[in-house]
Protein backbone atom coordinates (compact mmCIF):
# COMPACT_ATOMS: atom_id res chain seq x y z
CA UNK A 1 0.00 0.00 0.00
CA UNK A 2 1.04 3.19 -1.06
CA UNK A 3 2.52 5.58 2.04
CA UNK A 4 0.17 8.74 1.05
CA UNK A 5 -3.11 5.58 1.03
CA UNK A 6 -2.17 4.32 3.96
CA UNK A 7 -1.95 8.17 5.71
CA UNK A 8 -5.68 8.92 4.24
CA UNK A 9 -6.65 5.79 5.65
CA UNK A 10 -5.84 6.46 8.84
CA UNK A 11 -6.94 10.09 8.73
CA UNK A 12 -10.47 9.03 7.81
CA UNK A 13 -10.65 6.18 10.71
CA UNK A 14 -9.78 9.45 12.93
CA UNK A 15 -12.31 11.05 11.18
CA UNK A 16 -15.12 8.90 11.96
CA UNK A 17 -13.63 8.21 15.52
CA UNK A 18 -13.78 11.49 16.61
CA UNK A 19 -17.20 12.28 14.99
CA UNK A 20 -18.68 9.42 16.71
CA UNK A 21 -17.06 10.52 20.61
CA UNK A 22 -18.85 13.71 19.72
CA UNK A 23 -22.13 12.26 18.92
CA UNK A 24 -21.82 9.60 21.88
CA UNK A 25 -21.39 12.54 24.80
CA UNK A 26 -23.79 14.61 22.75
CA UNK A 27 -26.53 11.99 23.37
CA UNK A 28 -25.94 11.68 26.98
CA UNK A 29 -28.61 13.34 28.60
CA UNK A 30 -26.42 14.19 31.36
CA UNK A 31 -24.26 16.70 29.55
CA UNK A 32 -26.82 18.39 28.17
CA UNK A 33 -28.57 19.24 31.20
CA UNK A 34 -25.05 20.13 32.28
CA UNK A 35 -23.91 22.57 29.22
CA UNK A 36 -27.08 23.56 28.20
CA UNK A 37 -29.21 22.67 24.90
CA UNK A 38 -26.80 24.93 22.48
CA UNK A 39 -23.63 23.85 23.71
CA UNK A 40 -25.32 20.10 23.22
CA UNK A 41 -26.66 20.94 19.52
CA UNK A 42 -23.06 22.37 19.03
CA UNK A 43 -21.12 18.98 19.41
CA UNK A 44 -23.51 17.28 16.88
CA UNK A 45 -22.80 19.55 14.82
CA UNK A 46 -18.82 19.75 14.98
CA UNK A 47 -19.31 15.63 14.43
CA UNK A 48 -21.00 15.90 11.92
CA UNK A 49 -18.20 17.61 10.47
CA UNK A 50 -15.60 15.50 11.22
CA UNK A 51 -18.11 12.52 9.70
CA UNK A 52 -18.27 13.99 6.56
CA UNK A 53 -14.53 15.06 6.35
CA UNK A 54 -13.61 11.31 6.72
CA UNK A 55 -16.69 10.22 4.08
CA UNK A 56 -14.62 12.72 1.65
CA UNK A 57 -11.96 10.69 2.16
CA UNK A 58 -13.09 7.40 1.87
CA UNK A 59 -14.94 8.63 -1.39
CA UNK A 60 -11.88 9.79 -2.75
CA UNK A 61 -10.18 6.65 -2.35
CA UNK A 62 -12.83 4.56 -3.90
CA UNK A 63 -12.54 6.83 -6.74
CA UNK A 64 -14.14 9.73 -8.64
CA UNK A 65 -16.66 7.37 -10.61
CA UNK A 66 -17.76 3.94 -9.95
CA UNK A 67 -15.72 1.32 -10.94
CA UNK A 68 -15.87 0.01 -14.56
CA UNK A 69 -17.60 -3.18 -15.87
CA UNK A 70 -14.45 -4.85 -15.60
CA UNK A 71 -14.46 -4.23 -12.12
CA UNK A 72 -15.58 -6.92 -9.58
CA UNK A 73 -18.82 -6.53 -7.67
CA UNK A 74 -16.99 -6.04 -4.30
CA UNK A 75 -14.89 -2.76 -5.83
CA UNK A 76 -18.59 -1.35 -7.00
CA UNK A 77 -20.08 -2.44 -3.70
CA UNK A 78 -17.37 -0.13 -2.27
CA UNK A 79 -17.94 2.87 -4.42
CA UNK A 80 -21.19 3.13 -4.13
CA UNK A 81 -21.28 2.40 0.42
CA UNK A 82 -18.62 5.66 -0.09
CA UNK A 83 -21.08 7.88 -2.26
CA UNK A 84 -23.76 6.84 -0.29
CA UNK A 85 -22.38 7.40 2.89
CA UNK A 86 -21.24 10.70 1.69
CA UNK A 87 -24.79 11.98 1.12
CA UNK A 88 -26.14 10.85 4.41
CA UNK A 89 -23.06 12.61 6.10
CA UNK A 90 -23.80 15.97 4.27
CA UNK A 91 -27.84 15.12 4.99
CA UNK A 92 -26.25 14.68 9.01
CA UNK A 93 -24.27 18.15 8.26
CA UNK A 94 -28.07 19.66 7.47
CA UNK A 95 -29.83 18.07 10.46
CA UNK A 96 -27.55 19.22 13.14
CA UNK A 97 -27.40 22.74 11.59
CA UNK A 98 -31.44 22.66 11.78
CA UNK A 99 -31.12 21.47 15.33
CA UNK A 100 -28.76 24.29 16.64
CA UNK A 101 -30.12 27.04 14.89
CA UNK A 102 -33.71 25.81 16.73
CA UNK A 103 -31.45 25.61 20.15
CA UNK A 104 -30.63 29.37 19.59
CA UNK A 105 -33.85 30.63 18.72
CA UNK A 106 -36.83 29.87 20.27
CA UNK A 107 -39.16 30.95 17.15
CA UNK A 108 -37.64 28.59 15.11
CA UNK A 109 -40.05 25.44 14.29
CA UNK A 110 -38.94 22.26 17.18
CA UNK A 111 -38.35 19.45 14.54
CA UNK A 112 -37.01 21.58 11.65
CA UNK A 113 -34.25 19.40 11.32
CA UNK A 114 -36.11 15.53 10.96
CA UNK A 115 -36.14 15.19 7.94
CA UNK A 116 -32.49 15.49 6.75
CA UNK A 117 -31.87 13.58 10.08
CA UNK A 118 -34.40 10.60 8.48
CA UNK A 119 -32.82 10.24 5.37
CA UNK A 120 -29.16 10.75 6.48
CA UNK A 121 -30.04 7.60 8.66
CA UNK A 122 -31.61 6.03 5.34
CA UNK A 123 -28.03 6.64 3.62
CA UNK A 124 -26.16 5.05 6.46
CA UNK A 125 -28.19 2.21 5.51
CA UNK A 126 -27.99 1.19 2.60
CA UNK A 127 -24.44 2.09 2.73
CA UNK A 128 -23.66 -0.38 5.42
CA UNK A 129 -25.98 -2.26 2.92
CA UNK A 130 -23.40 -1.84 0.36
CA UNK A 131 -20.41 -2.76 2.19
CA UNK A 132 -22.06 -5.67 3.86
CA UNK A 133 -22.13 -6.77 0.03
CA UNK A 134 -18.39 -6.16 -0.97
CA UNK A 135 -17.30 -7.62 2.14
CA UNK A 136 -19.21 -10.75 1.59
CA UNK A 137 -17.42 -11.19 -1.47
CA UNK A 138 -14.39 -10.70 0.18
CA UNK A 139 -14.22 -12.95 3.26
CA UNK A 140 -18.17 -14.66 3.18
CA UNK A 141 -20.87 -13.70 5.42
CA UNK A 142 -19.65 -15.36 8.70
CA UNK A 143 -16.11 -14.31 9.50
CA UNK A 144 -15.70 -13.05 12.77
CA UNK A 145 -11.62 -13.56 12.12
CA UNK A 146 -11.44 -10.72 9.35
CA UNK A 147 -11.15 -7.37 10.33
CA UNK A 148 -13.00 -6.29 7.68
CA UNK A 149 -15.81 -8.42 8.49
CA UNK A 150 -16.29 -7.38 12.41
CA UNK A 151 -15.97 -3.22 10.61
CA UNK A 152 -18.53 -4.07 8.57
CA UNK A 153 -20.75 -5.10 10.96
CA UNK A 154 -20.07 -2.96 13.82
CA UNK A 155 -21.30 -0.32 10.95
CA UNK A 156 -24.12 -1.44 10.25
CA UNK A 157 -25.29 -1.84 13.92
CA UNK A 158 -24.22 1.63 14.39
CA UNK A 159 -27.19 2.56 11.29
CA UNK A 160 -30.22 0.72 12.79
CA UNK A 161 -29.01 2.49 15.76
CA UNK A 162 -28.89 5.55 14.26
CA UNK A 163 -32.44 4.32 12.47
CA UNK A 164 -33.72 3.66 15.61
CA UNK A 165 -32.80 7.35 17.07
CA UNK A 166 -34.05 9.20 14.02
CA UNK A 167 -37.80 7.37 14.47
CA UNK A 168 -37.42 8.15 17.74
CA UNK A 169 -36.56 11.69 17.71
CA UNK A 170 -39.56 12.37 15.21
CA UNK A 171 -41.56 14.83 16.62
CA UNK A 172 -45.53 14.89 16.94
CA UNK A 173 -46.89 18.13 16.24
CA UNK A 174 -50.41 17.39 18.38
CA UNK A 175 -47.95 17.30 21.37
CA UNK A 176 -44.45 19.09 20.03
CA UNK A 177 -42.66 15.98 21.71
CA UNK A 178 -40.72 13.64 20.34
CA UNK A 179 -41.88 9.87 19.53
CA UNK A 180 -39.18 8.65 22.24
CA UNK A 181 -36.51 10.33 23.90
CA UNK A 182 -35.17 7.76 25.36
CA UNK A 183 -34.45 6.40 21.54
CA UNK A 184 -33.70 9.47 20.43
CA UNK A 185 -30.50 9.44 22.58
CA UNK A 186 -29.67 6.02 23.16
CA UNK A 187 -30.20 5.27 19.58
CA UNK A 188 -27.45 8.01 18.69
CA UNK A 189 -25.61 6.94 21.57
CA UNK A 190 -25.33 3.08 21.03
CA UNK A 191 -24.60 3.90 17.20
CA UNK A 192 -21.62 6.35 17.82
CA UNK A 193 -19.89 3.63 20.23
CA UNK A 194 -20.59 1.20 17.11
CA UNK A 195 -19.06 3.25 14.31
CA UNK A 196 -16.31 4.52 17.07
CA UNK A 197 -15.20 0.83 17.96
CA UNK A 198 -15.36 0.21 14.04
CA UNK A 199 -13.37 3.65 13.43
CA UNK A 200 -10.67 2.18 15.82
CA UNK A 201 -10.70 -1.24 14.95
CA UNK A 202 -9.40 0.09 11.19
CA UNK A 203 -6.63 1.95 12.31
CA UNK A 204 -4.41 -0.21 10.87
CA UNK A 205 -3.34 -1.30 7.60
CA UNK A 206 -5.25 -3.41 5.67
CA UNK A 207 -4.15 -4.94 2.23
CA UNK A 208 -7.82 -5.38 0.96
CA UNK A 209 -7.73 -1.66 0.68
CA UNK A 210 -10.93 0.51 0.91
CA UNK A 211 -13.27 -2.02 2.30
CA UNK A 212 -12.06 -2.52 5.85
CA UNK A 213 -12.29 1.35 6.24
CA UNK A 214 -15.94 2.45 7.86
CA UNK A 215 -19.03 2.78 5.86
CA UNK A 216 -20.71 4.14 8.39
Amino acid sequence: MRPDRRVRLRREAWGFAIGSIFFAVGAVPFYADAVGDVIANLTFFVGAIFFTLAALIQLALSGRRPPRRGGTRANRADWWAAAVQFVGTLLFNLSTTAALITAMNVTTRVGSGWRPDAWGSICFLVASAFAVVATTDRDGLWDPKARSWRCTWLNMAGSVFFGLSAIGAFVIPQTSNPVSQFWANAGTFLGALCFLAAALLSRRDDPAGVASAPAV
